[in-house]
């Protein structure tokens, strides 16, 4: 074998190693009709206020070999907001609270990740909403992962987060107990291919 064809394997050897970890990291597109995103508040202090978003899109890149090198985009239409009551609806879509006529959409983008490495860790990332942006944790579960009996292969995780409702510019005031909120994040991701 001559020098110049040995050189030109090595190359392509090593271009081949270097490419392969980003070959494994996959895009998963949010099914949203198995991914729910939830809010908790105290109901002034006597009782606990569950709410939900029906409306749910996104993605996230996804590398078990790379877990901190994750990526996640959730997006909800904060119109879709539903908390099993039409009128309290309403007021929370209101500019008392949502503002859903001027700020549409909630987003999170995330920032990094650090696995605890027992299929959990921790994502950082921008949490939008009502038009303020604000860094936030979501402490993020592994609940499963495999082909579908459709063909596809799935993924999904569970998240928890507490913010501070006034940090966001939603400062109706009902009180300090109704201050923090719990959001629970429940996604499901088809692979694409």
């Amino acid at each position: 074998m001559n020098l110049k064809l040995k050189h030109t394997l090595f190359a392509a050897g090593l271009l081949a190693v270097a490419a392969s970890p980003a070959a494994l990291a996959e895009t998963y597109q949010i099914d949203p009709a198995h991914s729910f995103v939830e809010f908790g508040v105290s109901h002034i202090g006597f009782g606990l206020l569950k709410g939900r978003f029906n409306e749910v899109a996104g993605r996230f890149d996804y590398d078990p070999a790379k877990p901190e090198a994750a990526k996640v985009e959730v997006t909800v239409q904060t119109a879709s907001l539903d908390t099993n009551h039409a009128e309290r609806d309403k007021h929370l879509k209101s500019k008392d609270f949502f503002n859903v006529a001027r700020n549409p959409e909630a987003k999170f983008v995330s920032t990094a990740f650090k696995p605890n490495g027992d299929k959990s860790g921790v994502l950082e990332g921008q949490l939008t909403l009502n038009g303020v942006t604000k860094p936030i944790q979501v402490a993020v579960t592994t609940l499963g992962a495999g082909q579908d009996p459709w063909g596809g292969y799935r993924q999904g995780f569970a998240g928890t987060a507490k913010i501070k409702r006034s940090e966001f510019g939603i400062s109706y005031d009902l009180g300090p107990a109704v201050e923090e909120v719990e959001l629970q994040l429940f996604i499901e991701g088809v692979r694409q291919k």
